[in-house]
Order: structure tokens, then C-alpha cells, then sequence
């Protein structure tokens, strides 16, 4: 998925000064640690991709949103929006585009999702496994849910690349808006599994509500999310934004 003003093509050798800014956009809601943590992501990539110029903006109740942050930018300046999110669906169909279409006067692209790529499965795993997963663990995938069916098949393909990961069967639980529900899930998984303890990992980029409600669901031991605030951003993640950047940054007109 990637919405584009003009054609695309390589000017990854281009200065970092002439290169389009980046526009970091996650959903961490009204969370000071989720804004942290989405912060130490922005200057981690800002760093790696050499001073290149990064803003944050969420869709949701934290400002600011996608159009006041391209707003807050040079009123002519390319810009490349790489969505921090883990599935598609309405902010993706909807919210994005609609900020992009009312964009004028500059060049902007919105990348590829995060997801589906290998590195966020490792990320899950490896949260999974600093958890303590043993092998007799019955792993439950905590994720936001949406209205959207897209949202939801995204979810579910996730919990099966998961599965193959780890070689076991992983559960998908949605916290709003899908079925089953996380609670039911966990209910479910420990009717079937009296004897095993019960991970739940949170399919989430950030601590926020939806964090709080996967820990308290009823899991034994509850992983933590993608983004530690106060912790280094995992490199894997660092790179896959750079790399979604400079794949949507090729050929745009440089200002």
C-alpha cells in the first residue's frame, strides 16, 4: 500500500538535507509513555537515516495529527508518512488518505505498512521469549481489533506467521471491536489447557490503554510491547522504518 503524488524511483544517495522529511504516524493513545517510546523511535531513525528531518503525529487523541504535523512542515517540503501501525483498515483506507488528499503544495507518499515483514515477527517472538515462554506455554496474541475485516484478517495472518515462528499454536484475541475477545480467547485457551500456564503477547507498538487492558486480561505472564520506553528501540524496527522510508522516498521531487 502506497499512495504517491509522482513517480517512483532511487534518490537514496541524495543529501539528507535535500531528502523528503519523514512523518512518523502511530496510534499510542492519550499515553505518556506510549509518546515516549513513539519519540525514542522517531530520534532513533533520525539518526540512522542521517539527520534526515522527522516528525510524529498520531491518529488519535494525541496531537499532533497527520495534517498538522505536514502542516508544520516548509510549506513546499516533500515528505514521506510511514504509518507505525499493524494492520490495515480505516486509519489506513480513511484517515491517511484523506490527509494526504487535502496536502497541497507539497509531494507526499505514504509507505507500506509495517506489517506483514519478517522483522516484526522476530520482535514478537523475541518479547515472547525475554517473557520467559517455555515450551509447555500456551501463547495468546493480544491485538487492538477493528470493525474493519481487513484489520481483523491482518490480525489472524499475523498469529499464524507467529505460530510458525515459535512452532506452536498461537490464539489471536482482539481487545475492542472483533471476535473473540481477548478475555474469551484466554478463557477458551485455558479450558483447553488446564495444566499450562498462559502467555499473552501484545500485538501493540506501544504502552497505552490497550496495553493495560492485555495485562489485566488474565494471562499468568504478560509480554511486553514492541516499544519500552526508556528502552533502546530494537534495531530490527529502526531499520524496517528506514527501509520503508527510502522505498517511498525513491524519485520524489527533493525540496
Amino acid at each position: 500500500m502506497t499512495l504517491t503524488t509522482d513517480s517512483p524511483g532511487d534518490a537514496s544517495a541524495a543529501p539528507s538535507s535535500l531528502q523528503p522529511a519523514l512523518v512518523l504516524v502511530a496510534h499510542s493513545g492519550n499515553d505518556a509513555d506510549g509518546r515516549r517510546a513513539v519519540g525514542e523511535l522517531k530520534a532513533a531513525v533520525e539518526t540512522r537515516l542521517g539527520g534526515v528531518d522527522a516528525v510524529a503525529a498520531f491518529v488519535d487523541v494525541q496531537q499532533p495529527d497527520l495534517s498538522e504535523a505536514l502542516n508544520s512542515l516548509r510549506p513546499d517540503r516533500s515528505a514521506v508518512v510511514v504509518p507505525l501501525l499493524l494492520s490495515t483498515g480505516y486509519r489506513v483506507h480513511s484517515e491517511l488518505a484523506h490527509a494526504l488528499a487535502a496536502s497541497t503544495g507539497r509531494s507526499v507518499r505514504v509507505s507500506e505498512l509495517l506489517v506483514p515483514d519478517d522483522a516484526v515477527m522476530d520482535l514478537l517472538a523475541m518479547r515472547l521469549r525475554q517473557a520467559g515462554l517455555r515450551d509447555d506455554d500456551v501463547v495468546v496474541l493480544a491485538a487492538a481489533g477493528s470493525s474493519d475485516h481487513r484489520a481483523v484478517r491482518d490480525v489472524l495472518d499475523t498469529g499464524r506467521r507467529l505460530a510458525s515462528v515459535l512452532e506452536r499454536q498461537v490464539t489471536a484475541g482482539f481487545l475492542t471491536a472483533a471476535v473473540p475477545h481477548l478475555s474469551s480467547a484466554v478463557e477458551t485457551m485455558r479450558r483447553l489447557h488446564p495444566s499450562s500456564r498462559l502467555l499473552v503477547g501484545p500485538y501493540l507498538l506501544a504502552p497505552g490503554m490497550f496495553a493495560d487492558l492485555a495485562a489485566a486480561s488474565g494471562g499468568d505472564v504478560v509480554a511486553r510491547t514492541l516499544l519500552v520506553p526508556g528502552v533502546t528501540p530494537p534495531a530490527p524496527l529502526v531499520e524496517l522504518v528506514v527501509r520503508r522510508y527510502r522505498d517511498a522516498a525513491g524519485g520524489m521531487t527533493l525540496r
